[in-house]
């Protein structure tokens, strides 16, 4: 599963690596917990990306209360098309939520190590995600997601059985087109990303408190 991350890179670089026309205003955020908004990159009709905030945690449109969400922050890529509250945005609402590490906890007899997951060279990078809004029946619009997951892979697998799916260049692009709406075709991009290019390294308990979104969260334990 996925149930932390990290976001700290600019957003002069969010919009180079991915295309957008605007560069957002991003703050640093190093210890991303469920239930708060993320940053995630959706694209219109007509092919634009733009990024845009959303709660993490998808929340059905049939759903008759918001905490159904705190269950849906992850969606295993094996099932997208047979669940009900992922099927549809399968095939007409899919995102990309933006992070540049995430988090996985060890089972180490009684405890747990958190460790961090990331590129060696630290670039950013797009977990594949599935959006849906919700109306409740008094209040505002809803806008929520969830994060797809998948096999681990090599570095991943001694921590956790699951990791994000991470999508390349190319898989982004696929993702992302509005006109892709076979799910079937598009179950090729749900698989482990390539473990060369990734590391992972144990990091304190500070992560352990979501409270805790500071930069020593990412710190390699020494």
């Amino acid at each position: 599963m996925c149930g932390r991350f990290t976001m700290a890179t600019s957003g002069e670089i969010i919009a180079d690596v991915f295309g957008l026309s605007a560069v957002p205003k991003l703050a640093p955020r190093y210890n991303i917990a469920p239930t708060q908004d993320v940053a995630a990159i959706r694209c219109d009709e007509g092919s634009r990306r733009a990024l845009m905030f959303l709660r993490w945690g998808l929340i059905p449109s049939w759903a008759s209360d918001a905490a159904i969400g705190n269950r849906m922050i992850n969606a295993r890529a094996e099932t997208l098309a047979e669940k009900p509250a992922f099927r549809a945005a399968l095939r007409s609402r899919r995102c990309l939520v933006i992070a540049d590490g995430f988090y996985e906890w060890q089972k180490l007899g009684a405890r747990k190590q958190p460790h961090l997951v990331r590129f060696r060279d630290g670039r950013p990078f797009a977990f594949a995600g599935l959006w849906e809004r919700w109306q409740p029946g008094t209040g505002d619009t809803v806008e929520s997601c969830t994060i797809v997951t998948t096999a681990a892979n090599e570095v991943v697998a001694p921590v956790h059985d699951r990791m994000p799916v991470i999508l390349d260049e190319t898989g982004i692009a696929t993702w992302l087109d509005p006109g892709g709406r076979d799910a079937a075709a598009l179950a090729h991009l749900l698989t482990p990303f390539a473990a060369g290019e990734m590391e992972a390294f144990p990091v304190g308990l500070l992560v352990n408190n979501p409270a805790n979104d500071v930069s020593q969260c990412r710190d390699r334990l020494r």
